[in-house]
């Protein structure tokens, strides 16, 4: 096989363009368990070497796992017909902040659902939703194929931040649905010591 130039241009590239954006992985392809153990253990062994808290290494963590398992479930887009759902998945770091990106293949009809319910978990104050994952539990009513909703609000909760979302048309059937999570490793640290503060106020009156 010859050596494509052009093509080893590309890459570089777009080797570059991650680079400077913060990103330390990048995955296109079919994705199950082995792949979110593989990923989430690169994950914990790069913040290791960062010597990153334990608490942000925890959320960043839970993030991973379930946006992974999201895509696995929800992606229009099956590998060999091995009922494995396939995507995009991207980690990375900027500064103080942790951020996911994901990115899979949804039918149109799913859309409208599925941008509703991102907004409805994105206008909730964190007491609603509290209530909204108590409901999910019970009911499990906003995912007909269990867990997306659910784990949105938990990702919600978990991180204290908006979900960044985009839907890129693709053609009259499908969307690429994109999906970006932040975690901001300086407001999980200050909420600690803040927590910290206030047990060890209580413990002293």
């Amino acid at each position: 096989m010859k050596l494509d130039v052009s093509l080893l241009k590309s890459v570089l590239t777009i080797y570059d363009e991650m680079e400077n954006n913060g990103l330390s992985l990048c995955y296109l392809g079919e994705f199950n368990q082995d792949i979110t153990k593989m990923f989430t253990s690169m994950a914990e062994d790069e913040m290791d070497r960062k010597s990153e808290g334990r608490a942000v290494k925890k959320k960043v963590y839970h993030v991973m796992v379930e946006t992974l398992q999201n895509m696995n479930k929800h992606s229009d887009e099956l590998a060999d017909d091995l009922q494995i759902g396939k995507g995009l998945f991207m980690i990375g770091q900027k500064e103080e902040t942790y951020f996911v990106i994901t990115s899979n293949r949804i039918t149109k009809d799913k859309r409208p659902s599925l941008e509703s319910a991102i907004d409805q978990v994105n206008n909730a104050t964190p007491e609603e939703l509290k209530e909204m994952y108590k409901k999910q539990i019970r009911e499990g009513s906003i995912s007909d194929r269990g867990g997306a909703g659910l784990g949105l609000i938990d990702i919600a909760r978990k991180t204290d931040e908006k979900l960044d979302y985009e839907f890129l048309y693709l053609n009259e059937d499908y969307y690429y649905f994109i999906l970006k999570v932040e975690i901001n490793s300086k407001k999980i640290s200050e909420r600690m010591e803040k927590k910290a503060e206030e047990k060890a106020a209580n413990s002293a009156e």
